[in-house]
């Protein structure tokens, strides 16, 4: 059995009606439709692709992603989350591009289905993932680069106790450009209690 590389992985976390878990087989017809169907909520953040939204979210492209991710978790370079909202699969946060070493980082990312957003769900899986991040995965940093334009990821991120540190002119090639992004940052060390308990106290959640 080839060794893990980081103790964070394979994981499963869950608070009130969200669970978080590796993304599972059986789970490809079900991200092929939450994917087509939150099309225009969710391809303005996307990174920019030849191929048409339909092409890139079959059951196919599902495997392949889950395949890939699968290998980046066994190395220890990723922490792929699928987001599930009462037994129903809603999203994914992944921790991405992580360092070892002296730097102990590494980049999230998310989306939600436009179906269950207005209930805090997507920044209670953020919070969730953070922790796990800073605890048993042991890392120090991590950061989240944000479109200027996307005001609600923004709003989630500070709302978690991300700081805003400046700005990466034309830094990710997304939706048909390259486009300007905020970086945010949080660090182990800058929320007292846990994440997870600063989203409780902000919104009166379980």
């Amino acid at each position: 059995m080839e060794p893990l590389l980081h103790p964070g992985w394979p994981a499963r976390l869950a608070s009130g009606p969200v669970e978080l878990q590796p993304l599972r087989r059986r789970d490809a017809a079900e991200w092929s439709r939450v994917r087509l169907a939150n099309e225009q909520w969710l391809a303005p953040w996307e990174p920019t692709a030849p191929a048409p939204w339909a092409a890139r979210h079959t059951p196919a492209a599902f495997r392949a992603m889950r395949r890939a991710a699968a290998q980046r978790a066994r190395a220890g370079t990723s922490l792929p989350f699928a987001v599930r909202v009462e037994g129903r699969l809603a999203g994914q946060v992944t921790v991405d591009n992580i360092v070892r070493g002296a730097l102990r980082s590494g980049h999230l990312g998310y989306w939600i289905d436009r179906a269950v957003t207005g209930r805090g769900l997507a920044s209670l899986a953020v919070a969730l993932v953070c922790d796990h991040a800073f605890g048993r995965a042991g890392l120090h940093r991590l950061q989240a680069d944000i479109r200027p334009e996307n005001l609600a990821s923004q709003r989630l991120v500070e709302r978690l106790g991300f700081r805003r540190e400046g700005l990466l002119r034309r830094y990710l090639d997304i939706d048909g450009d390259w486009r300007d992004h905020y970086t945010y940052a949080l660090l182990a060390d800058e929320v007292p209690g846990s994440v997870l308990g600063r989203w409780r106290s902000l919104t009166g959640g379980p």
